[in-house]
């Protein structure tokens, strides 16, 4: 260890040439000499009472140890190293001795931290590790609103985020009395504190910083804390003793859907070590493209950025019901030293960016003018959103939260579009559109519901098949034919990976060829029940669909599934969709009857028509209407969309399902039907598949007497023209038919839905039609000019034909309005 330089000037002298025996004309140069020799020394004293930081581009021209630690400390004296943490913190090298020479007094703290470090975490357990993690003193910003000075605790003080949340300049907090000097607010700022905003600080930093105590600790035990923005040295990631982080990760990996105590099962927001495919989950370690694009200074080291990001998802999910902003979050940032400043000023960074991207401050929120989500420069935009549908609510949710001026304009006498509840149904909701939620983990809709205090019932996966004359199926038949109906599909999804097969062909024709040559080469002939059963399966995979497969892409039928999809339970939205639909629109600027003509985006602004005439003028519009009224060209766009989208537009499918309800004096199929939540309908015969195949039970409780049912496929076609009292009839025949061996009552309340007739939508979901393709979604979900913008489940690629995809269409868009 160097211990300084020390210049000495030592000559031999003679005894003549001793200064009592130097000649008399020689004593103005010794004058000179000596004179020399005191600047000499003078230099000398001054090296050694200052020594500047080695660390290259370091602006501390006098460093100050604040450890203190070792009783020979240089303070802000002289030592043979300065060890660099920041620009405006060092410890000396004796400091550095204390802790690390096995001899000092320090050396047992150091290593029993040590221990603790290397047990938990992956980086190196260093002495500047150690000192940034233990020795550094704290910073705290004053809570008063005309100071917000930083002040740095003195180094005994531990910072807690009640401490952090109520400090103010002059508080005495190593006692039980909390007073504060008069004019401590006055008191200058340290000088240090400036500097840690400019852009080059942050690349002088030594060390990443790790958080103390995270809130997001819970949710990520199965990582190395330091690889996720956390301390190793904290109690709230520290292992069982003796525990070895193999054990403590394959301990993990066999309960994968890590739930944190006291919070929703559904809210999953961080993938777990070697876990992938599931919606809406982010990796705690690694920084997505959209954030490494919006924050690139993260790049090369993301620990920060990922402490900051994974800190703010899990205070969202501790508390969805409650807007985050930049105050509830900085007592939660625990870090020793100045990097704690510049943690409070990127977490405002990454919580507005978040913001906008909808991962955190959405659902249902409704802010006051006075606490828009995001910053003034943000608010200077008007925008119209065409339609009122889950997409259009959720963009105007977003925006009016953010601060921008929305209108909706609504061509129908009520919001919710393809969401449309009847409660006139005696104690029960029935949805006429949506009411189921495929997959609820991360699901928006789940977070929706826990902001409203509303419980979804999870369906059962018992579904008895029921024989036109009253027998149930024997299970064992229903589980051979649909493991040969996933089996056929295997084979198609095998067939669309052969390049040299450059043409699509309709699904049920592939389905039907893979079929027949399964017959002729195994030489297996199903019975007549297991070709019904059969039948059953293919009118689900045309419900799925929203049309007959006829008109379904082979090779692009299930296009979202190569990506991740919501996990977790199926769910009854008992209370409706529309529970949560009126609550987005709720304070919003709706304007019902107003049907849109034309969007002219040739100007400046955008000019926008509706039907009685009237001219809108804004800076940006969304569309939001059904695909089926892009099709008809129900909005006269110009300039004329280009050819690129309208083909997008044509190559998918409008899909039509319809639905039926029945309401009846008493629960007859009890006595058949126990414990499940829907039943299905077995075919007589291919040419009445999908009439009625599955009917739902929609009173979880058994209190009430109503069961719905869908109408898919070609049977759409059949009852088109029949009205609802000819619907009923049909269905009441294969009613009598399933429960042949008892009377069915008339029923006392039913509706028929007509989907396919309503001149403002016209259609239930989308498919992808063949020759078509998933990237068709993307297309149409293609703004124009940056005035023009769309949303809706048919722009939506990873999650199209769903309430939810609808809703995270709508939120996209409202990112990207807000970010032009």
């Amino acid at each position: 260890m160097s211990t300084g330089r020390v210049r000495t000037k030592k000559k031999a002298c003679s005894a003549d040439q001793s200064p009592d025996n130097l000649p008399l004309r020689s004593s103005g140069r010794q004058v000179k000499k000596k004179a020399a020799e005191a600047a000499d020394d003078d230099d000398e004293a001054s090296e050694k009472k200052y020594r500047k930081c080695e660390k290259a581009g370091c602006t501390a021209t006098c460093p100050v140890c604040f450890a203190s630690a070792a009783e020979r400390c240089a303070k802000n004296g002289y030592t043979s190293r300065w060890y660099h943490l920041s620009c405006g913190e060092h410890f000396c090298n004796e400091c550095f001795d204390h802790y690390y020479r096995s001899h000092k007094d320090g050396y047992e703290k150091y290593t029993a931290w040590k221990r603790i470090w290397t047990s938990n975490g992956k980086s190196e357990p260093s002495p500047k590790a150690f000192m940034a993690d233990q020795q550094l003193p704290y910073w705290v910003q004053c809570t008063k609103s005309d100071c917000g000075k930083w002040r740095q605790l003195t180094k005994e003080i531990q910072l807690t985020p009640q401490i952090a949340k109520t400090y103010r300049c002059g508080m005495k907090l190593n006692s039980s009395t909390k007073a504060e000097g008069s004019d401590q607010c006055s008191m200058p700022e340290d000088l240090r504190v400036a500097e840690v905003s400019d852009h080059w600080w942050y690349s002088m930093l030594i060390l990443p910083p790790l958080l103390k105590d995270s809130v997001a600790a819970p949710f990520l035990a199965a990582y190395y804390p330091d690889c996720v923005g956390m301390s190793p040295s904290c109690t709230s990631t520290n292992r069982l003793p003796g525990e070895s982080n193999l054990v403590k990760l394959e301990h993990l990996k066999s309960v994968p859907n890590l739930t944190v105590a006291g919070m929703n099962k559904y809210f999953q927001p961080f993938y777990q070590p070697n876990e992938c495919g599931k919606a809406l989950c982010v990796r705690p370690d690694v920084m997505e493209l959209d954030e490494l694009y919006e924050f690139p200074e993260y790049s090369r080291d993301p620990t920060m950025y990922l402490a900051l990001r994974n800190l703010i998802l899990a205070l969202w999910y501790t508390n969805c019901k409650e807007a985050l902003t930049p105050q509830k979050c900085i007592h939660h940032i625990i870090v020793r030293g100045l990097v704690r400043i510049r943690c409070v000023h990127e977490m405002e960074r990454i919580l507005y960016f978040m913001t906008r991207k909808g991962l955190i401050n959405t659902g249902i929120l409704s802010v006051s003018p006075d606490q828009y989500l995001l910053p003034k420069e943000y608010h200077n935009k008007s925008v119209i959103i065409v339609g009122a549908g889950a997409a259009g609510l959720a963009a105007a949710r977003q925006l009016h939260n953010f601060g921008i001026k929305v209108i909706i304009l609504e061509a129908k006498d009520r919001i919710g579009g393809r969401v449309w509840d009847d409660k006139t149904f005696k104690g029960v909701t029935v949805g006429r559109g949506a009411q189921i939620v495929n997959g609820c983990v991360n699901n928006p809709m789940a977070l929706m519901c826990e902001q409203l205090g509303v419980k979804m019932h999870k369906l059962g996966e018992k579904c008895d098949l029921i024989q036109e004359g009253g027998r149930i199926t024997d299970p064992t038949i229903d589980k051979r034919m649909d493991f040969h109906f996933n089996a056929i599909l295997d084979v198609v999804s095998e067939w669309r990976k052969d390049k040299t097969q450059n043409q699509d062909v309709p699904l049920g024709e592939k389905i039907q060829e893979i079929y027949k040559a399964f017959i002729q080469e195994s030489g297996i002939q199903f019975s007549e029940l297991e070709e019904k059963v059969l039948q059953f399966h293919l009118s689900n995979l045309e419900y799925a669909c929203g049309s007959n497969l006829s008109q379904v892409s082979a090779r692009s039928w299930d296009h979202n599934e190569f990506f991740a999809q919501f996990a977790g339970d199926h769910t009854l939205l008992t209370v409706g969709y529309s529970t949560v639909i009126d609550k987005l629109a709720e304070g919003l600027d709706i304007r019902l009857n107003f049907p849109v003509q034309t969007i002219d985006c040739s100007g400046e602004e955008v000019q926008v028509t509706t039907a009685d005439g009237t001219v809108w003028t804004t800076q940006k519009v969304l569309v939001t209407v059904p695909l089926a009224l892009l099709q008809r060209n129900a909005i006269q766009f110009n300039p004329p969309l280009s050819e690129k989208k309208i083909k997008a537009i044509n190559s998918l499918g409008a899909g039509v399902i319809e639905k039926i309800a029945l309401q009846f004096p008493y629960r007859f199929w009890d006595s058949k039907i126990q414990g499940a939540d829907f039943f299905g309908h077995v075919p007589p015969n291919s040419s009445q598949r999908g009439l009625f195949s599955v009917f739902y039970d929609m009173d979880p409780e058994g209190k009430e007497s109503i069961l719905m049912s869908v109408v898919t496929g070609d049977a759409v076609a059949t009852i088109k023209n029949l009205d609802d009292k000819q619907v009923l009839q049909q269905c009441m025949t294969v009613l009598r038919e399933l429960f042949k061996e008892q009377e069915v009552p008339d029923p006392v309340k039913f509706f028929v839905t007509q989907w396919s007739k309503d001149p403002w939508l016209q259609m239930a979901y989308s498919f992808v039609k063949t020759g078509g393709s998933g990237e068709a979604y993307d297309i149409i979900a293609e703004d124009i000019q940056g005035k023009i913008f769309f949303a809706g489940e048919a722009t939506n690629r990873h999650f199209p034909q769903t309430v939810t995809g609808a809703y995270l269409s709508g939120v996209r868009e409202a990112s990207k309005i807000a970010a032009f």
